[in-house]
């Protein structure tokens, strides 16, 4: 981007200054909109999620099988929801500010299978590519148990396919581990910042890892010029599939039934906010849109982005979406928060969720470390960096006046609201990496 356009945007949009200078910021949308207004340009539906739904449930019985972590819950790929209330006091002393409402977590940073919530969209694709092949060669039917799958005859049909995804860590890790499960042969194109841990485990598996010593764009680009040379060769890609999206919009129903068995309300009276960590979108955009489609105008979803890569705000305040990145603004995209190290959000994501996310805000590296910290010392919950990045979330809506009034909210209804705080990975983090991110954080 050349200097006079820079000069424009920076015009046009004066938060980019504080952008630039790796200041943290807070941005709420003024261009939300009602979920009957926005859901058209999402181009996708309830039916599409309950098709999602019911495909997780044909595969659960094979996942419970070749899974055994997930027997407890039938082969239902799913995470808890916790309270984290001594969290809350810790948040209210750092930041000398109330947090009326409750503070909740859901607990996708322990997903079996890949302990982050790429457990959710990433297996599902690789289900979703593996049912439609199956069903083609005559294999499988809708009407069979799945579990077949672990018959021999599946992984030598298996074996003649490949999977490609390019990655910073989690993704890679969901998609080579049960793509190596069902026999296919699979390459994760993974950028510099991905953890040296994440590539061993997945070389663990039998899958073939492909490193760059640029970031997750270059990882993506060089992931799918080397599918498209391989007609077998399936590329999963995280910057504009559907079927990525479609499996973390699962999400949004399950939480409403856990809300239920929990006798959590959700209304006007008792509005949901829920914060997630965003990196290119895909995730955080399915959760959201799941969200929306089980509780309505009642949950106000805010992405939380770290300072250093502040892609989907970004692209979605200045109207750009994916045709900027912020190394257009000269920000370099190194960040401790792997999973979030993305300079070039998705423009998919961007123009289809962008009236239905109420707000955007960033934070350091530093205060990623400290809450990492906090979170143990107060609950005795261990994340990775990236996992920290909805924490305060909170204090960012409760204390924005303007933003309060807008949804017509007093402090009786936030009293009443829930918070939610979306941690997307750690479970799987080895004890002595984890050792070495408490150390960094102060506490």
């Amino acid at each position: 981007m050349n200097e006079l356009n820079l000069n424009n945007l920076t015009n046009d949009f004066p938060l980019l200054n504080k952008l630039m200078a790796l200041e943290e910021v807070v941005w709420f949308n003024p261009n939300v909109t009602t979920l009957d207004q926005g859901l058209p340009y999402v181009g996708l539906d309830d039916k599409d999620i309950h098709d999602a739904s019911l495909r997780l449930q044909r595969f659960a019985p094979y996942l419970a099988k070749a899974f055994p972590e997930t027997q407890l819950s039938n082969g239902i790929i799913e995470s808890n929801l916790v309270d984290i209330p001594t969290m809350k006091t810790a948040l209210e002393a750092y930041y000398q500010l109330p947090i009326k409402g409750r503070l909740m977590m859901k607990k996708d940073s322990h997903l079996p299978i890949s302990g982050s919530i790429k457990a959710r969209g990433g297996i599902y694709e690789v289900l979703t590519h593996a049912e439609k092949l199956a069903f083609e060669a005559g294999l499988l039917s809708e009407s069979d148990d799945y579990s077949k799958l672990l018959e021999p005859e599946f992984r030598e049909f298996f074996k003649q396919y490949s999977i490609a995804v390019g990655s910073t860590g989690n993704l890679g890790m969901s998609i080579g581990i049960m793509s190596a499960k069902l026999g296919f042969t699979v390459s994760v194109h993974m950028s510099a910042d991905a953890r040296a841990w994440k590539k061993n485990k997945l070389r663990e598996h039998g899958v073939n890892v492909v490193e760059y010593e640029q970031d997750y764009g270059v990882a993506v680009e060089q992931g799918r010029k080397e599918a498209e040379q391989d007609p077998s060769c399936f590329f999963i890609d995280d910057e504009n599939s559907k079927t990525l999206f479609l499996g973390y919009s699962v999400a949004g129903d399950r939480l409403k039934q856990q809300f239920e068995q929990q006798q959590i309300v959700v209304d006007k009276a008792h509005p949901l906010f829920v914060y997630l960590p965003c990196g290119v979108g895909g995730g955080p955009g399915g959760v959201a849109f799941g969200l929306k489609m089980a509780f309505g105008d009642h949950v106000h979803c805010l992405f939380a982005e770290p300072t250093h890569s502040p892609c989907m705000l970004l692209g979605v305040h200045t109207g750009l979406h994916d045709e900027i990145a912020v190394q257009d603004l000269g920000i370099d995209n190194l960040t401790a928060a792997d999973g979030l190290a993305v300079g070039r959000a998705s423009g998919f994501v961007g123009r289809a969720m962008e009236r239905l996310l109420d707000g955007y805000y960033t934070l350091t590296d530093e205060r990623m470390y400290q809450l990492l910290g906090q979170l143990n010392q107060a609950e005795a919950i261990k994340l990775e960096p990236s996992a920290l990045a909805g924490m305060p979330g909170p204090i960012h809506v409760e204390h924005n006046t303007e933003y309060m009034t807008r949804l017509g909210i007093d402090d009786s209804t936030l009293s009443n609201s829930t918070h939610l705080v979306w941690a997307t990975g750690g479970g799987m983090v080895p004890e002595q990496e984890m050792a070495m991110y408490l150390a960094k954080s102060s506490i």
